[in-house]
């Protein structure tokens, strides 16, 4: 099993994963990190980087950022060709650095979550 970990309190966020919950299986068990101290315990990462980033757990693995989505679609049925794309080498690092960025601006917008 995948385990998600994901910003529910963020509106993109949340339609997106809602997006993929309704393609997914029960190989993906999504966790919303929002005030979520279990997520914390879970992956080892303070509550600001569960927020500024996707974390995905497979395999014992703890994995996060661009990579996370890669892992996602390859869970999902309707998305594999994706995965295959952006598997990639030079094609994930265009979607890296669009999730970095887009990230940053999401964390931004979100940040009022720290206080």
């Amino acid at each position: 099993m995948v385990k998600v970990f994901f910003n529910n309190s963020c509106n993109i966020c949340r339609a997106e994963i809602n997006h993929y919950k309704k393609y997914s299986d029960e190989n993906l068990e999504w966790i919303d990190v929002t005030n979520n101290q279990e997520a914390q315990r879970v992956t080892s990462k303070s509550y600001k980087e569960l927020l500024r980033r996707m974390h995905v757990i497979q395999d014992g693995k703890l994995i996060d950022g661009a990579e996370s989505f890669l892992i996602i679609w390859k869970n999902v049925p309707k998305y594999n060709l994706l995965y295959k794309i952006f598997r990639i080498k030079p094609l994930f690092l265009i979607l890296k650095i669009f999730y970095e960025i887009a990230a940053f601006f999401l964390f931004l917008k979100n940040r009022h979550l720290l206080k």
